[in-house]
């Protein structure tokens, strides 16, 4: 690592921070909506935005930060097991053109702004409304703090923040204005500020990787010696662990860990809060569509992305440094091998590859709170206005909350951590996937099983040590009556699933109250069309109804 700050790469990067910073604050301005007080306006962009500024905008919500520094530094740290990231991704596309468009429009004729509206209208169920919004709230937390750590990790390698200083306030004074500005602009613009900056920042993110891809392998002799390189320094023993630090394939006894790890993962990734809002800023049930068949795109570049992690053993970051923070290695390795000023606009790649995704998902956040806990629980005759000013300051203390994360917890910790709050999502998927599709499930069977589920998964979470933690230090645990590993979250599925359906056909028999469901078949398939009243939802001439919702 070089010592001092780098001026160059700081002030390339500053100029591109300072540039999204204005484009952020800019955005309350495209598409103004004449109230602009309403969660349809600032939370989901007016539900306005057509097929490339949703592509973009998922994309910028999808490949995050996370991607660009923790999926090369997986890779980095363990070799072949970090690649689960891509397989997932292809996976989860197919699965998700199933059952995303009928949830935009279900909530498109209904007007929900989050998972949980639907699971309330479906179910008839606060208390299983409330579950899921809980759930989507604590699962997001750690996501944000991922965000501030890939901030945190290009603030350091840049020289400025982070360091030995004793004064932790001059220490992260640049994460503390990063934050800063996130949470100015978000507040002022909602969803349309990470929109629009999603362009800038995946028109970075693109250069960067073919930049990448071709001129580091030049560098480096070529990726036949990258590959070499990267095969000895797996071989080498791991001192806290005692065994070989990694591979380029996977070990036999860890192929269970890994396929249900891509599945799990796969399976849970478009019910995340800040995934669904995204998705419901589509103004057509066909942008939907068309954006489940062209993001795969995303997935190529994810596959090129994580090759950096064998570059950066290939290169020697981190070589010799006891006790090295993998999360420091790909901005490590930009600094090492490419001029100060393509440095710099690779770090602003990566750091406002942190800003989109934490501004989208601590929306998604606050809008989960307003809806399903503030109106539903304590104020349910909250006016439109009422629910927005409460989401834009839950917006902030969503924010401050993973800020306190990233300030006071170890920095390896962070991806453990998201990847808890995946086996937490996964177990919505009863609810909210089963849902648009059948009403068989009883509402506190599924309630029941979601309890079961969450319970079991983060217990085997926390029984999980690693060589930095004593708890919460992995995702995989033996798989009850397979004997093999087996990513915990697909297990608590399982048994949530298992769980939910036997006591609905218990409460059934026993005639248990239903709940009401405001939802019908034809809704869908709903889509908007010109009408003699535009705020009436309508169907698109030519599509049958569903056999049966």
């Amino acid at each position: 690592m070089k010592d001092g700050v780098n001026g160059v790469a700081l002030g390339v990067c500053v100029f591109f921070f300072l540039a999204v910073t204005v484009l952020g604050f800019l955005a309350s301005r495209w598409r103004r909506a004449e109230n602009a007080l309403h969660l349809d306006e600032w939370g989901l962009g007016g539900r306005s935005f057509g097929t490339w500024v949703t592509w973009f905008l998922l994309g910028g919500d999808l490949y995050t930060a996370y991607t660009f520094v923790a999926v090369p530094a997986a890779i980095y740290g363990a070799g072949a097991a970090g690649f689960f990231a891509v397989p997932y991704t292809i996976i989860t596309y197919p699965l998700v053109f199933l059952f995303l468009p009928r949830l935009w429009s279900v909530s498109h004729r209904h007007g929900y702004v989050t998972s949980s509206d639907f699971i309330r209208g479906r179910f008839g169920s606060k208390s299983l409304s409330v579950a899921m919004a809980i759930t989507g709230i604590i699962a997001t937390m750690p996501y944000i703090a991922l965000q501030l750590v890939g901030i945190q990790a290009v603030l350091d390698v840049m020289g400025v923040g982070g360091g030995d200083s004793a004064n932790w306030f001059v220490k992260d004074l640049p994460l503390l204005i990063a934050f800063g500005v996130l949470a100015a602009f978000t507040y002022s613009s909602g969803l349309r500020a990470p929109a629009l900056i999603a362009f800038v920042k995946d028109a970075l993110i693109y250069i960067v990787i073919v930049v990448a891809i071709i001129y580091i392998p030049y560098k480096l002799g070529g990726f036949d010696s990258i590959f070499n390189k990267a095969d000895a320094a797996y071989k080498m023993t791991n001192p806290a662990t005692g065994k070989p630090r990694g591979s380029l394939v996977s070990a036999p006894q860890a192929q269970w860990a890994y396929a249900t790890l891509a599945l799990g993962s796969a399976m849970a990734l478009f019910l995340y809060p800040h995934s669904v809002t995204a998705v419901l800023s589509g103004k057509s049930r066909d942008t939907i569509r068309r954006n489940t068949t062209i993001l795969p795109l995303y997935s190529l570049m994810l596959g090129l992305l994580a090759m950096l992690g064998f570059m950066a053993i290939a290169a020697g970051v981190g070589k010799g440094i006891k006790g090295y923070n993998a999360q420091l290695a790909i901005p490590q390795l930009f600094e090492n091998m490419f001029p100060s000023w393509f440095a710099g606009v690779a770090f602003a790649a990566i750091a406002i590859g942190a800003l989109v995704p934490a501004a989208i998902m601590s929306i998604a956040a606050a809008n989960l709170f307003t809806r399903n806990i503030y109106k539903d629980l304590f104020k349910p005759d909250a006016t439109a206005a009422q629910e927005t000013k409460v989401s834009k300051l839950v917006s902030l203390v969503v924010k401050v909350g993973a800020l306190a994360f990233v300030l006071t917890m170890d920095k390896t910790v962070a991806i453990n951590f998201q990847l808890l709050g995946g086996i937490w999502i996964l177990q919505t998927v009863p609810a909210i996937v089963g849902g648009l599709f059948t009403r068989w499930f009883h509402r506190w069977a599924l309630l029941a099983g979601w309890a079961a589920g969450m319970a079991y998964g983060t217990w085997k979470a926390y029984q999980q040590a690693s060589p930095t933690q004593a708890h919460f230090g992995g995702n995989s645990a033996n798989i009850p009556g397979i004997g093999r590993l087996g990513y915990i979250g697909l297990t608590a599925f399982v048994l949530n699933i298992v769980l939910a359906a036997v006591l609905t056909l218990v409460l059934r028999a026993a005639k248990a109250p239903e709940g009401l469901d405001e939802t019908t078949r034809a809704d869908y398939l709903a889509d908007p069309r010109p009408s003699a009243d535009p705020t009436e939802p309508g169907i698109t001439p030519g599509l049958p109804e569903p056999a049966g919702a």
